[in-house]
């Protein structure tokens, strides 16, 4: 399993599947390792595809630090990886926090970025959550039944299969990340950014109780060009686990047609 070091020393675990020519980085979210995207990965068709999946720092594989849960060390990360990976350009498909992340990527390198998914993406502005919500969320680090509850409260079509695979992967999250990043991705503050942003973009709207359809068209594909929406019923804010299939071929259609414009 390949490894690099970031900017502050910290080793990043990632993994890479498929052989193709055209790399695509796929960048997790809050609370989660890159293992969340493997139902998804299950289902895609990885034809001239090669995929690399980084486990963020206090995830997975990856090194475990007391501090550097920023947006921007998170985008540098995904960089780190994105060179000791050898990709000099890749598209990149962004969940949640990672939608945030990916953003901050593809306006610091606008020329490597070739293409760019965003599924339930948090704003670059941020999302505030009321007090009890941003006490549970915050305070989940370890807790089996805090975290059944947000996932609980965020899915609507999640087996108890995967919810299971969920919450084992969440367990191993450090208490850092959990609490420095959901510190992060609520404050967002980088919307100034996207204007930067020249990667046709796919923003993927579910029936996402905390990202509706109506908020991610004026949040986040009003402020970046090239950007549209396209809304998957159903699913709540997990849908590369919730609907693995349908969101696998959302993202090879639009990868797809990203290569033949590009």
């Amino acid at each position: 399993m390949p490894t690099t070091i970031a900017t502050d020393g910290t080793p990043l675990h990632y993994r890479v599947l498929g052989d193709g020519p055209r790399t695509v980085v796929l960048v997790h979210g809050w609370m989660m390792s890159g293992a969340v995207w493997d139902a998804m990965l299950e289902k895609l068709d990885m034809t001239g595809l090669r995929m690399v999946v980084p486990d963020h720092r206090g995830t997975g594989a990856s090194g475990r630090p007391a501090s550097g849960y920023s947006l921007e060390q998170y985008a540098k990360d995904v960089l780190a990886v994105a060179d000791h990976a050898g990709a000099k350009r890749f598209a990149l498909v962004g969940h949640s926090m990672g939608g945030q992340i990916a953003k901050w990527v593809a306006s610091e390198a606008p020329g490597r970025v070739s293409g760019l998914v965003l599924l339930n993406s948090v704003p670059a502005s941020g999302l505030p959550l009321p007090p009890d919500a941003a006490g549970l969320f915050r305070t989940s680090a370890g807790d089996r039944q805090k975290q059944a509850t947000i996932l609980g409260l965020a899915c609507k079509q999640l087996s108890p299969e995967s919810l299971e695979g969920m919450l084992k992967d969440a367990g191993g999250v450090s208490k850092e990340a959990i609490e420095q990043c959901f510190d992060a991705w609520t404050a967002g503050g980088f919307a100034d950014r996207l204007a930067a942003i020249t990667a046709p973009t796919l923003v993927v709207a579910t029936d996402d109780p905390f990202l509706p359809p109506l908020f991610l068209k004026q949040a986040v594909v009003a402020l970046i060009q090239n950007a549209r929406l396209t809304h998957l019923p159903g699913p709540g804010h997990y849908p590369q686990v919730e609907r693995p299939a349908e969101t696998a071929a959302l993202v090879a259609a639009f990868l797809a047609g990203s290569s033949a414009q590009a």
